[in-house]
This record gives structure tokens, sequence and C-alpha cells, in this order.
């Protein structure tokens, strides 16, 4: 095949492996960034008409809606920022920053979106939907048993995907490239032939499905004919291979607005096409690297039309476009090339932004000098998170990816089933309170008795928080069998999972959050010779504070310990629970800002935290109190339990002041390359990291003519600090920002 020429490996051509692909081919590079060019001027005006299109959509909120045409892979006609000068094509509408209704979800959730903006619906698309379709919303809370009401309404079960697609479904877009869409819809084709037995409802589902596949490849073909572009081959070149793993992602976007679109890992295979192409004197480097910035500016114009709403819980409205670059081979070679440095050195050419959400899988491994050039930028820019590879290799294989903040899955033959979170600290007050709300006063869980008297004690408190958490783990698994159904059934994500095997291993993911104010309140209980203050009711109302006790976050074992109780006790729970379509079930100890939320609609809690007040975010220790360094704050989070337990992720929001890490660059890069590789080494999964001081917050607060461009990590994901609301900020502000190592 001719466009295949000069690629070694031959497994790769016989089957589908993408992997075998980039091990036959791929060059790992170990020197420094001294090849990477600036800006071309083709970029240049695409660039500075993007910028135009941000500055009108800062004001307006929203820059366009379409009206009249739904979400679909094909439903809008060919759209361009500055078509001379693009080399990447493609937009999710017809023009830029257009947004996309999708009602889908149903009728009433659009009127709530467009209402945001003030916009009407199309009355002839009203009617339709109304008399044809149901949306998922409906259906998915028509089908809620009356347990998963009262918990979602208490605000103890919340993000459920209910008003938009689940998100985390990463489809292997690599594969449109290298095969092209004929091979794939062949090969579907012959797995559908083979999909026969046993002929039961889960066959029929899967048939069905994979049927649907099909017809996603066909409309990705037409999506592309519409740019003049046949996708049906492989990618001859390397500008055809970035267009095409494009068109692929591109598919999704269109089809789905799920809260999570990772484009998957990709860097090192498009090297490959580009070490060709500059061997065979097809491109320069700045051409190369024109390939890069264009494809990311299309990642930075992503959109979807969410609710006023959506952003109190999704504050500052990410998409999450996670691209994971680097990682090892094996314990000698790395997947570093130059086209890691290429799409890192996109936030110099086109400056720092939270999209894509570039996640480096890192390693101490890694070769010397990307290490540096990684470290530098994530000191400069605050957009970069990172993922302990030597963990997460030997569990999905070489070829994985992260979806999202830090939930990884193996490329091409895994998803994920976003599972939204429980709130931990609300769930301890009902082992306190004898399974009554301390908001609403309702009875949530039946047979329990109250902790009596004046001062708790421990044992009785951690028996009844044993019995909610077994009440409440089988409720939310009966909301997640409830949504996935639904969503299967109603916003299948046919266009991503055309790009996974036709039959994928399913992991689902169940969210956990205020785990340190819960570990936290179950010390002071032990140790903080607490007493409690009660209404006319007997409900907890607040706890004075006896002693000192210990707090997670400052390695003390009597803290750690108690945090990684908790997660083995709700683990083997969940372990005895069987989950839609046989998905394996995996702890997720990570936040979309929902620990601002959850924290709104909670009472005060044991450990001093007062009623209505943030949680910390992800499994980052509660903020402030981690106050005797930051090797021993990484320390406590690193001894939670990843393999087979937290699988989905273990998200540290970490903030250190430059000055920790040394006076000037030249001694904070070692230092901050040394704090990393001890955190990894010790166990931890993620690390979200912000080097900035709390002073330079505070001005940006005061000065925001000044710090519009501030980019800060927040909760999983890089965030324009103007774009946080005041109460936000404050949250950001009362974290912990480590003085000292």
């Amino acid at each position: 095949m001719n466009e295949w020429n000069g690629f070694q490996g031959d497994r790769w051509k016989k089957r589908i492996d993408v992997e075998d692909f980039i091990i036959s081919n791929y060059h790992e590079y170990k020197e420094d960034e001294k090849f990477l060019t600036k800006v071309s001027k083709k970029t240049s005006k695409v660039w500075s008409r993007c910028q135009k299109l941000f500055d009108k959509e800062s004001i307006t909120k929203v820059l366009d809606i379409e009206l009249s045409t739904v979400a679909g892979i094909d439903h809008f006609d060919a759209g361009y920022i500055d078509k001379k000068n693009e080399v990447i094509f493609g937009l999710q509408t017809d023009e830029p920053l257009k947004r996309i209704v999708n009602p889908f979800s149903g009728i009433d959730t659009v009127k709530e979106q467009l209402n945001s903006y003030g916009y009407p619906i199309n009355r002839d698309m009203e009617d339709k939907f109304l008399e044809f379709r149901k949306g998922y919303r409906d259906a998915i809370v028509g089908t809620y048993s009356k347990d998963v009401l009262k918990y979602r309404d208490a605000k103890v079960l919340c993000t459920l995907p209910e008003e938009y697609a689940r998100g985390k479904v990463l489809g292997d877009y690599r594969r449109l490239a290298l095969y092209g869409a004929d091979y794939l819809i062949r090969r579907k084709k012959r797995d559908l032939e083979k999909l026969t037995t046993p002929f039961n409802f889960a066959m029929m589902r899967t048939r069905e499905e994979v049927q649907d596949q099909i017809q996603a490849l066909e409309d990705i073909k037409w999506m592309a004919s519409r740019y003049k572009i046949d996708i049906s081959r492989p990618a001859s070149n390397a500008k055809e291979a970035f267009q095409w793993v494009y068109f692929g992602y591109l598919a999704t976007i269109k089809q789905h607005n799920g809260v999570i679109n990772s484009l998957g890992r990709i860097s090192t295979f498009l090297d490959i096409y580009l070490e060709r192409d500059l061997a065979n004197g097809v491109l320069t480097e700045e051409t190369a690297q024109e390939l890069v910035d264009q494809l990311v500016i299309k990642l930075r114009l992503v959109r979807h039309l969410r609710k006023s709403d959506y952003k109190e819980i999704l504050i500052g409205d990410p998409t999450w476009v996670t691209e994971s670059i680097g990682g090892m081979r094996d314990e000698e070679k790395s997947f570093v090339t130059k086209t890691s440095y290429r799409f890192l050195h996109t936030l110099t050419n086109l400056g720092s932004s939270p999209e894509p959400n570039f996640t480096v899988l890192w390693s101490s491994k890694l070769p010397e000098n990307f290490q540096k050039y990684v470290s530098k930028m994530s000191l400069n820019t605050h957009v970069i998170q990172f993922v302990n590879d030597d963990l997460l290799r030997p569990i999905y294989g070489r070829d994985y990816a992260i979806t999202g903040a830090a939930s990884p899955v193996k490329l091409g033959h895994q998803m994920v089933y976003y599972g939204a979170s429980c709130n931990l600290p609300k769930l301890l007050l009902y082992a306190i309170n004898g399974g009554k709300d301390e908001v609403t006063k309702q009875v949530m869980v039946e047979n329990l008795e109250p902790i009596p008297g004046e001062k708790m004690n421990y044992q009785l408190v951690v028996k009844n928080f044993i019995k909610v958490l077994q009440a409440i783990i089988d409720v939310y698994a009966d909301a997640l069998t409830t949504v996935h159904y639904i969503q299967d059934k109603y916003a299948y994500e046919s266009a991503a999972m055309a790009f996974l095997d036709s039959i994928t291993e399913r992991r689902m993911s169940f969210g956990i959050t205020g785990l340190s104010t819960a570990t936290d309140s179950l010390s002071a209980i032990r140790y903080g010779n607490l007493k409690v203050t009660r209404d006319e009711s007997g409900i907890a109302t607040s706890f004075q504070i006896g002693n000192d006790f210990p707090r997670f976050g400052n390695q003390d074992e009597r803290a750690d310990k108690i945090a990684t109780d908790i997660i083995k006790i709700f683990s083997r729970i969940l372990n005895t629970k069987r989950l839609y379509r046989n998905a394996v079930g995996r702890i997720s100890l990570q936040t979309a800002a929902d620990h601002v939320f959850y924290g709104k609609y909670t009472g005060a809690t044991p450990d001093g935290r007062e009623a209505n007040a943030p949680f910390a975010p992800g499994a980052s220790p509660s903020n402030g109190m981690d106050n005797t360094g930051a090797k021993n704050s990484l320390a406590s989070v690193a001894k939670i339990q990843y393999k087979g337990v937290c699988e989905d992720g273990i998200a540290n929001n970490f903030s250190i002041s430059p000055r920790a890490l040394g006076e000037d660059e030249k001694d904070r890069i070692p230092t901050f390359i040394a704090l990393i590789n001890e955190y990894f080494q010790k166990g931890g999964q993620h690390l979200n990291v912000n080097v900035i001081s709390k002073n330079q917050l505070f001005d940006a607060q005061r000065n925001s003519e000044k710090s519009n461009k501030l980019i800060v990590r927040y909760a999983e994901c890089g965030i324009n600090f103007q774009s946080l609301n005041r109460s936000q900020q404050e949250e950001l502000l009362s974290r912990t920002f480590h003085d000292d190592l």
C-alpha cells in the first residue's frame, strides 16, 4: 500500500494494532528544544482571527448558536476560520465558536440552555422532538428509583450526566489515519458476522451498536467530503495524518456534548509521519510546527451549549481536550519524540490556554532534557498536569491515555462509564445523626440509631458510617446503571465507539468528594475531645474541638490510615456489586468542582469546617490543613491505594510558592523535578500543580485587567483565573500554598 511506504513492521498491517505500528516506527528524541521554530505566517493570521472572536465571545458569553440544525456527525456545511491560511480543516458547525443545539437530552433542557443566553428555541425542532423523541434526561429521571431521586435531591449524589453526554468515551482516532475509514468499516462488518452466539438480549444490543458504528464511519466520510477530502483510504503524509485524526475527533464532538472530550495520545504517532516527510523533503521544521499549531487552534475552539447552572459544578465550562504526552516504552526507552516538544511548544507560539489539557505521562526515566523542558513550561504556564507512568504502565500497557483529569484507558480497547460522585462528609453526618439529613431533617438511611451523648464514641460512629456506605453504594450502583442504560439507548456515542474494539472492556467510575473532610472529621472524633451541640430534633449542628488532632496531609499515620481505611471499605463494598454490562467498578478521587457545590449543601463537620463551606478538591488535604511542608502533603496522598481500588484516578490539586523551589528558574527546575519524582516513587498517581504565590492571586483579584490571561490549575483542569467567581477564587486562595518543602 503506497500510503505505508517506508513504514516498518508487519503485525499492524494484518490487524488493527496502532501500538505495534508506533513501536515499529517511532524514533525517541533525547536532545533539547533548540530545534523548535516560531509561529508561521499562516498560523499567525488564523490565530489572529481566532483571538478577535474570543474577545467578542468574552463579552457576549456565547458568540452564536445554530438554531435550525441539531447535533450530528454530518449535519453542518464545511466551516472555516481563514480558509486561505488554514492547513487543518473542520469546525463543529459552519462557523468558528458557533454552538450546537443537542435536543436529544430533552427539549426542556434545550430551552434552559438557550434561555441562559437569550436565544429562542426553534419551534419546528421543539414540535418534532416533543412528538417523536424522548429526551435522555427525561428518560433517566423517569427511570430512577425513589431512593436515587431522594439521594440526588439531597445532594448526596451529584453531577450525574443527565443533561449532557457522559464523556470519557475516548476513541482511538489514530486508527482512522493509519487504516482509513473503508478498512475500519470492513473490520466492523467482519465483527458483525461473528457476533451471533449466544443470541440473547446482550448480543442483539451489541450487534445493533456495531451497525451504528458502521453508519458513523460512513457519516464521517461524508463529513470529510464537505471539505473535499477523502478519508476512505489511509493517510499518505503528515498533513493527512493530522487531518484524519482530527476528523475522527471532530465527529465525536459534533455528535455529543460530553463533559469530557479527550483527544488521546497522538503526538508520538503523528511524529512518525512528520519524520518521514521531513526526511523526504516534503516538510520543513516550520511547516511541521505549523501543523501542530493549527491542530491545537482547532482544539481551543471546542465549545458546547451548556445551562448557566452547569458552570456551578463544572467551573469555567472546561472541555478536557486531554492529550497525553511522553511515557516510557520500557525501562530503558521513552516515547518522547520531537512532536512531544512541538505540542507543548504551542504554549509559546499561541500563548497559554486551559485547552488542550496537556497531560505528561511522567517517569524519572524520561530523557533529562525533556524533564527540564516540561518543568520549565509547567512553571511558566500552570497548564500541565502529570500522571505516574511507572504506576500506570504495568496495569494498562504501553499504549494508554488519560481521559479527562486522571482516568486512564487502554487506547482502543477500554471505555469508562462516567460516574459522578457522592458526598462523603454528608454521609458521615448521616452516621452521626441516625440516618437523618442535617439540612432537610429527612430520614435518608432507615434503621440507624443516632450517636448518643455530648461526646461521641468513635467505634459507634465508624460502625454507623459503614452501614451508611453500604446503603449509598447500593443506590449509587442503581443510579449509574440507570444513567448508562438510558444513555446507551438514547445517546449512544457511535462516532467515538467506532474507533474502539467491537467488544469493549468497560469500567465504571464511582466518585468520592470530600475525602479529606471526612478523614479529618473522624480523626477529630477519635483524637480531638469533641463536644457536640444538637438542635431540638437531635441533629448535630456544631462541634467544639477540645484538643488538637492529626489531619490528613501531614504524613501523620493516624490520620492517613483513616483516609486509606475509608477507601478500602468503600472499595470492598463496591466489589460485591454486579454492575451494568459487567463493568469493573473503581473509585474516582477527582472533582469537576463539585467540592464547592457539595459544600454549599452540607452542614458543619467535626473537623471544624463550617456549614456550607467548600471541601478540598479530589484527594487533596483539607484547605490550609497540610501545614508541615510540601513533601509531607504529597506523601500522605501517595498512601492512597491505586491498583485495584482507585483506578479511575487519585487527583491531587497541589499549590506551591515559587520561592519554595528556589530563587530563580535555574534553581527551581531541578527541585521541581525532584519533587515530582519523589511523589511518584512513593505511589502518587496524579499531580495538578500550581507554582504561584498567593500574593499574585490576590493581586489578580484586585486588578482583573492585568490578569485576564492568568491560567491556574483548578479542578483537574486549567482555567482562566478571572472565569472563577468570587467564592471560587476564595476557595482556591484558602488552599495551602506551600512555602517550604
